[in-house]
């Protein structure tokens, strides 16, 4: 039985009043999901994808099913006139049915070119499951700048831990087979490489493109240099800065960057990179460490996306080397601040410090022990999988 996403309920409701554009890493779920919608509530429906021959004479006739109630257009980003066909369809068919846009791409960046869509459209940027979507059927009603409610789970630390090996896109972590999630990786890499990149970018050494990707997952959590990639592939600067985005773009990682604030003397420009399947990467406390700030940035999008709130995620760092893994923010306010130390008791200096010169309002500090709950110094040591139940 296919399992609800948690975007489902306000996607429905968006569509009565515009277009919803669906964005998000390939093999996320976001054609299951967009499916599932049409056949709950908009049957018939029609769906559509630019890579099938057959689809893309459909999509280019304008040829539809006079019944349907939707058209779900997938990947039709990479039609170099989509913006300006999906704008002229709406335009002329939105008392008719409702549109759904999905891409394994940011759709927000590929709209070149034309009239703006302004005004005609949602997006959303789909996540792969956190702990909070698979353990509770509703989502949280969590507040910018009220504590999560974390809430008590017997299913939780086993989720967490499959979550942590396994990763949250739906095919490897239900399958929950080391052999499934290997193959499953690399085909999906390929794919990004060989078809959604190939299709759309002007980069031309696609092999030495794989040997980055490779290199990345070692790479998570520290402060990313692109002068040591680009020393470690002897390529030029601007070649490696130039994939970094474009990866970037597809959803294959992400980067936060630095919080600045009169209070702190805090770095300017070094971001740290993560990947969406952090699954991936080799290091126990960096692969903790992501998974954190996946399930964290998942809440900033779904506020942002979702609920119109102005949420992001930075990580603390000053020029005296004072480090917190990361900070939330609504309208660059700080909301809660986030350490993640694996069974570290002894509460993090730095957080003490940023806490009180940021009067940041929650602070927690993570350990993967179970079952552990306390306060020090305004400061809450929390069990990982507890303080994740809490989120989105």
């Amino acid at each position: 039985m296919l399992k609800k996403r948690y975007l489902q309920i306000k996607i429905e409701q968006d569509l009565k009043d515009k277009m919803v554009f669906v964005g998000g890493p390939r093999q996320v779920g976001k054609t299951t999901l967009s499916r599932l919608i049409g056949e709950e509530k908009f049957s018939p429906f029609v769906y559509l994808n630019w890579d099938s021959p057959e689809d893309k004479k459909t999509i280019l006739s304008s040829s539809f099913d006079r019944e349907a109630k939707l058209i779900i257009f997938d990947e039709i980003h990479k039609y170099h006139k989509w913006k300006n066909y999906i704008k002229g369809q709406f335009d002329k068919y939105k008392e008719r049915f409702s549109i759904i846009v999905t891409g394994s791409a940011r759709l927000d960046l590929y709209k070149k070119g034309g009239d703006s869509m302004v005004g005609r459209y949602y997006y959303f940027r789909l996540h792969p499951f956190s702990l909070a979507e698979l353990l509770f059927p509703e989502v949280a009603n969590l507040e910018p700048f009220s504590e999560p409610n974390f809430k008590e789970n017997k299913e939780s630390f086993s989720n967490f831990q499959k979550l942590l090996s396994f990763g949250g896109f739906p095919e490897s972590f239900l399958k929950e087979d080391k052999e499934v999630w290997r193959r499953w990786h690399n085909q999906r890499v390929e794919r990004i490489v060989k078809e959604d990149i190939r299709d759309i970018e002007n980069v031309k050494n696609l092999s030495l493109l794989q040997v980055l990707i490779n290199e990345l997952p070692a790479r998570v959590g520290s402060l990313l240099s692109l002068n040591s990639l680009r020393e470690d592939l002897e390529v030029a600067y601007g070649t490696v800065k130039l994939w970094i985005d474009v990866l970037e773009r597809f959803y294959y990682h992400y980067r936060i960057y630095p919080y600045t604030a009169k209070t702190i003397r805090s770095l300017k420009k070094e971001s740290k990179l993560y990947l969406w399947d952090w699954s991936q990467v080799p290091n126990e406390g960096a692969k903790l460490e992501n998974m954190v700030g996946s399930h964290l940035l998942k809440l900033c999008h779904y506020l942002y996306d979702a609920k119109g709130h102005k949420a992001e995620l930075f990580y603390l760092r000053d020029i005296e080397q004072r480090e917190v893994d990361f900070l939330v923010t609504i309208d660059k306010k700080p909301w809660m601040a986030v350490e993640v130390k694996n069974a570290n008791h002894k509460v993090s200096k730095s957080l003490k410090y940023f806490r009180e010169k940021l009067k940041i309002p929650f602070c927690y500090q993570m350990t993967t022990e179970k079952e552990i709950d306390l306060l020090h110094d305004n400061i809450r040591l929390m069990s990982v999988d507890k303080f994740l139940s809490g989120l989105i």
